[in-house]
């Protein structure tokens, strides 16, 4: 009998719950490797993160996540696993369509920690 490994999922930005339409993200590793040649690697540090589509609710709360640079951004996974990011900020371009009212937010930071 198999179990459920993804579904709904929760995120919280300081507290505040957004509405998802899904594309949750954040890394398993706290480095990404690349080989050098067969058998020799080298690693360099990933920054934590987390990215999402979010929907554009009557609160979303635009001036907190624009302004934000210490936020706390908390997901909780279908899995009860839950993944962590402190000290975020938003980077990239933060875009809202106006078709489906959807906005793709991706947050970097300083630590993000496995629960």
């Amino acid at each position: 009998m198999g179990q459920k490994v993804a579904g709904t999922c929760y995120v919280k930005v300081d507290g505040e719950q957004l509405v998802l339409t899904g594309g949750v993200e954040a890394p398993l590793s706290k480095v990404k490797r690349e080989t050098v040649v067969t058998g020799y690697f080298k690693e360099e540090d990933r920054a934590p993160f987390v990215k999402l589509d979010a929907v554009m609710t009557p609160g979303f709360p635009i001036t907190k996540l624009t302004n934000g640079i210490n936020m706390t951004v908390t997901v909780e996974f279908k899995t009860g696993r839950s993944y962590v990011l402190s000290g975020a900020y938003l980077v990239d371009d933060v875009n809202v369509t106006g078709d489906d009212g959807k906005v793709s937010l991706n947050f970097e930071g300083i630590a993000g920690d496995w629960q």
